[in-house]
């Protein structure tokens, strides 16, 4: 089969290995910086154009496309999508995922559990929204942030509500989250392939820092997941449309919380703490279900 990967940075170790993975079952892949490519959107013949000449014909493409550029990466996708290549995640499900807000809402919807979470425009209802997810402390995120960055646990209502002036007067969007004492600074990361838990792991966020997430100086070891929290990250996948996800959860009081749904997780922490082989399994995905036209929303939507 014939791959293509869109990623800016062939060289992170995820990258690395699903382009290792790929070859070493026979496969070609090329792998091709996202904003690199532009787009002939033309009636009953879409092109991609890559250095002044037209794509090749490829059976799959594996979008690694970084938040910063969300948007574009879509659209390039998409335009993939219109040609009848199959993606690794679609670009539909791509999009709910980087919408936290949206994907808290869908997963609400269909009964996942959540950390209480609250969402009010500008600061005018901020005591109103700290006391519906239970007052300080609480986390306080930005609605674009990723690794971590961009979110902040408040450990009184004053400092929670200069959190939450201060982001409205940069007059950017945030969610407001209960805190999960008991879950202790730790978190569980079910990587989720084909509708399979194919590889998990446990973090801890480094002294200090409630966060876990390993680009923040987290650690991570293997961890035995339970049924519940199976079904959850699988679940949680389904509901948001994604082929491959990386499910964050916290382990609460009354079960597993999502906290995340990432749509292009890394792979070298779970390979790691896990053993599993997370990119074979991506590609062994592609090789069962990769097929022309087989994209189920085609880019709509």
């Amino acid at each position: 089969m014939k791959f293509v990967m869109l990623a800016r940075n062939p060289s992170l170790y995820s990258h690395r290995r699903i382009v290792e993975a790929a070859r070493a079952r026979k496969h070609e892949i090329d792998v091709i910086n996202t904003l690199h490519l532009h787009m002939n959107i033309t009636s009953s013949k879409p092109t991609l154009m890559h250095g002044g000449r037209v794509l090749p014909r490829y059976d799959a493409v594996i979008p690694r496309i970084g938040a910063s550029i969300t948007h574009y990466g879509l659209a390039v996708l998409r335009q993939f999508e219109v040609q009848g290549v199959f993606p690794l995640n679609e670009s539909v499900a791509i999009g709910r995922s980087r919408d936290k807000l949206r994907a808290m809402q869908l997963l609400a919807r269909e009964g996942i559990g959540l950390p209480v979470t609250a969402f009010a425009h500008g600061p005018r209802r901020a005591e109103d929204v700290i006391k519906e997810v239970g007052g300080a402390p609480c986390v306080i995120k930005l609605l674009e942030g990723t690794q971590g960055m961009g979110v902040i646990l408040a450990e009184t209502t004053a400092s929670a509500k200069s959190i939450i002036e201060a982001f409205s007067a940069a007059n950017m969007n945030i969610l407001v989250q209960e805190f999960i004492r008991e879950a202790g600074g730790t978190d569980i990361r079910a990587l989720v392939v084909g509708g399979v838990v194919v590889a998990s792991m446990k973090r801890h966020g480094k002294i200090g820092d409630f966060r876990a997430n390993l680009h923040r100086g987290g650690k991570a070891e293997p961890v035995a997941i339970t049924e519940e929290e199976r079904k959850t990250a699988i679940r949680s996948a389904e509901v948001l449309g994604l082929n491959v996800a990386g499910v964050d959860m916290l382990r609460s009081n009354r079960g597993p919380v999502v906290i995340e749904v990432n749509s292009s997780p890394g792979i070298e922490g779970m390979e790691q703490a896990s053993g599993a082989d997370v990119a074979g399994v991506m590609i062994e995905f592609l090789e069962t279900r990769a097929r022309p036209g087989e994209t189920r929303t085609r880019g709509v939507g």
